[in-house]
């Protein structure tokens, strides 16, 4: 897959079907959009007698609402390199993470869509059924319709996937997480929600209990999930560990910041300043504020059965 970061600068000769949208977490809706791409593109080899015609998807490197009103910039679901590999994975054949500043924002929507045909030699356009485009968002799906007859284009729009009765977007699986509903997330996602950082040195109390934990020191740009004691698998140099994770303030313990500590079954190397992933599987509990230690302690000897007795094999046969 080729990577570009170009707003309209850049002629690609190769004709192109063009996916647009924001694609954050990349869920089954955006799935479809693809899929939708690829069937799009075969219509159009065959009706050019061509013999290629390439996925590509245009979407944004920084999100709009990061320059039009920082205040309201919704937290991330997936960072641009994890976005990528999934697009690789899905069939892409170019990404191009377009900037979003003033200049581009106050591009007219025609133009917008003039620009793709003349600029990445668009020969179909795919897009979700309320896409909207250009300055002040003043292009939609009726607009589409019409430069297609003007500029000469197939335009395919795919209608809302839903799962049982609810439509997959960005905003519904952000408010899953911040509700603690991972496993709902995750199927709107058709994986599991990860969170990746560098361990750092904590305040190191869980060994005093026998359960010491990795503290992650994530990027607070990207969404974490409610509060609570949640079922992980934790990658560390591609290994697989089921995990035990605490998000909250450590109540017990009079924590007065929120931490990510992750308890890792079946592990004892020291990892400080080393990158993990932790992947949120389910949410076994809520944070509570035990009266004592060894209240603490009998807690997590069953959270820990709890998770020895689960199967997660969502990545690898050979979570350790």
């Amino acid at each position: 897959m080729k990577i570009i970061r170009d707003n309209f600068t850049k002629i690609i000769n190769v004709p192109t079907v063009i996916i647009l949208g924001s694609f954050d977490g990349i869920h089954v809706g955006h799935r479809a959009l693809i899929e939708g791409a690829k069937n799009l593109a075969e219509e159009i080899k065959a009706n050019l007698k061509i013999n290629d015609v390439k996925i590509m998807v245009c979407t944004f490197k920084n999100h709009p609402l990061s320059v039009i009103n920082k205040d309201i910039c919704p937290k991330l679901i997936m960072s641009n390199k994890e976005k990528a590999e999934l697009f690789e994975e899905l069939g892409v054949d170019i990404l191009n993470f377009m900037e979003f500043n003033r200049e581009f924002m106050e591009i007219p929507p025609s133009d917008f869509i003039k620009n793709l045909r003349e600029y990445y030699n668009a020969h179909g356009i795919v897009v979700g059924f309320n896409y909207r485009f250009g300055y002040k968002n003043l292009g939609d799906v009726e607009l589409l319709h019409k430069c297609s007859l003007e500029f000469g284009y197939k335009l395919k729009v795919v209608e809302p996937v839903t799962l049982d009765g609810e439509v997959a977007s960005s905003s519904v699986i952000r408010h899953n997480l911040q509700e603690g509903n991972v496993e709902r997330a995750n199927v709107l996602l058709k994986r599991p929600y990860m969170l990746k950082g560098r361990v750092i040195e904590g305040r190191q109390l869980g060994r005093t209990i026998n359960f010491p934990t990795v503290n992650l020191n994530y990027n607070k740009k990207y969404l974490v999930p409610k509060g609570g004691v949640y079922g992980t698998v934790v990658e560390y140099k591609k290994s697989f560990y089921k995990g035990i994770t605490n998000i909250g303030f450590n109540p017990t313990v009079d924590g007065k910041k929120l931490s990510i500590e992750t308890h890792i079954l079946n592990f004892n190397e020291n990892i400080y300043k080393k990158d993990i992933k932790i992947y949120f599987l389910e949410k076994i509990r809520d944070e509570k504020k035990f009266l004592t230690f060894d209240d603490l302690k009998n807690q997590l000897i069953k959270d820990k059965a709890y998770v020895e007795n689960k199967r997660y094999d969502f990545m690898s046969e050979s979570i350790k």
